[in-house]
């Protein structure tokens, strides 16, 4: 089977300079060109089974865009929200530095600022990442929109990277991560490809 592993497009949030995660802003003007690009990129080249989404709305939008491009409808979960940063949602990184500083050294089942701890969200994309490929035939194309967070923790479960691992994966507007794996191998096809948004 394939994976199709996309982020959203350009959010509000990116244009503010202030820490997104759980804060659900909409995509911007240029987001919602670079989401129909994607679509139609995806359309001209992929056969989709099925696109799951995030429920937050940069990415709902953007996956809006594939479902209408493609005819095939969305299937929405909390699991694929992007981590879950607490009292540092929508604030401003100057405000943020000042309120809330780093933890050094805290345990991957602890967290602070009510925001979730590492241990869970990389729990969530191991049970979302296990439960798509379950739903899925050997032989489709499946479309997941989310967030840059959970996109580095399906890397890390599809790649069986350990919980805490300091591997990260880049990824921009709408960048596309083409997975492939059957019963012998998993393997990296492309990753972040965005060359659907130049000019945008």
């Amino acid at each position: 089977m394939k994976l199709l592993i996309i982020r959203h497009g350009e959010s509000e949030a990116d244009l503010l300079d202030v820490h997104e995660g759980r804060a659900d802003f909409l995509l911007t003007e240029r987001g919602h060109r670079q989401a129909e690009a994607m679509a139609q990129f995806v359309k001209r080249n992929y056969k989709l089974s099925a696109i799951y989404c995030s429920t937050l709305k940069r990415a709902y939008q953007t996956a809006t865009y594939l479902s209408e491009a493609t005819g095939i409808p969305l299937i929405p979960d909390d699991k694929l929200m992007e981590f879950n940063n607490g009292l540092l949602a929508g604030l401003h990184r100057t405000e943020v530095r000042e309120k809330y500083p780093i933890v050094e050294n805290l345990p991957i089942h602890a967290a602070v600022y009510e925001q979730e701890s590492v241990l869970e969200f990389r729990f969530r994309g191991d049970y979302i990442l296990s439960q798509i490929i379950s739903e899925t035939a050997p032989n489709a194309t499946v479309a997941v929109v989310t967030h840059g967070g959970m996109i580095n923790q399906l890397y890390r479960s599809f790649l069986h990277l350990p919980v805490d691992s300091n591997i990260f994966f880049g990824t921009g507007d709408t960048g596309i991560h083409c997975w492939y794996l059957d019963e012998r191998s998993r393997r990296i096809l492309f990753s972040n490809y965005t060359a659907h948004t130049e000019g945008i």
